[in-house]
């Protein structure tokens, strides 16, 4: 059922790029709102968002659903949809063609599929639990750098936590000889650190809808990813650090020493 659901999503991803694309086209006809610092949302965002739930119930009407702009949906199958139509909406509004379609599907015990749409790219990242990890039919994997001074790392930052998280792991990783990089998705740069073009990503707090997807993918790919409370994750968010396996320890100690606790951290050994 995981692998039916996971040909459904990189169809469905597709669709929902072709449709949010639609809106990049004519930005000046959109209404765009603020939720918050730094967070807006347009009617891109809820109408791409509305067609994927249509298109998840009609498909498995039995599934759950957890999406940025419209809410939780209960399911009865063990599987819960969890889905960010646009990504990078600050971006997306503002005409810069980074953003992407975020889908990734949970049972209780894990991430069972995440998939990444960027249509400006033409790329979709994927992976199911298990099955490897792909951009668009070719496999990925995780960078295969040894120092922080061989590649770059993203770094993200929101409005939920202190500026000093970001700013902290900023000057701990360029101390170390590193580079940091941000283009306002989340999504994105953890697809970019799943298939090796980063070396990493680190941010201190994230939601669900954000990260999950990247997450299984950058493992799948081989990276190191920090253990997370799947169900407080759904809930409230997640710390991320994502690493390549030469650079994920470092990346891990650099996280600890700079971010903040968050309620929503799942405190690892």
């Amino acid at each position: 059922m995981a692998s039916e659901r996971l040909d459904f999503a990189c169809a469905l991803a597709h669709k929902a790029g072709n449709l949010a694309m639609d809106y990049f086209r004519r930005l000046d006809t959109l209404t765009v709102t603020a939720k918050g610092h730094q967070d807006l949302v347009s009617e891109a965002d809820r109408d791409v968002e509305t067609l994927v739930r249509n298109e998840i119930a009609a498909a498995f009407p039995h599934d759950g659903i957890i999406g940025e702009e419209h809410g939780v949906v209960a399911g009865t199958s063990g599987y819960t949809w969890v889905i960010d139509p646009i990504d990078g909406t600050a971006n997306f509004v503002s005409g810069i063609p980074q953003w992407c379609v975020i889908l990734s599907c949970v049972s209780e015990e894990d991430i069972v599929l995440g998939v990444i749409r960027d249509p400006n790219a033409g790329e979709t990242f994927k992976a199911g639990l298990g099955q490897g990890a792909y951009l668009n039919d070719r496999a990925i994997s995780a960078s295969a750098t040894q120092s922080l001074a061989q590649g770059s790392v993203g770094v993200g930052f929101n409005g939920r936590t202190e500026a000093t998280d970001a700013i902290n792991a900023i000057g701990a990783l360029v101390s170390k000889g590193g580079v940091f990089f941000r283009n306002a998705s989340g999504g994105l740069m953890l697809a970019y650190a799943a298939s090796g073009r980063l070396i990493g990503y680190v941010e201190a707090h994230m939601n669900a809808w954000d990260c999950l997807a990247g997450m299984l993918i950058a493992r799948e790919a081989g990276n190191g990813v920090l253990p997370f409370d799947l169900a407080r994750a759904l809930k409230t968010g997640t710390r991320v650090v994502v690493g390549a396996p030469g650079v994920f320890e470092d990346l891990k100690i650099i996280a600890e020493a700079s971010f903040a606790p968050h309620d929503s951290d799942e405190i690892v050994a």
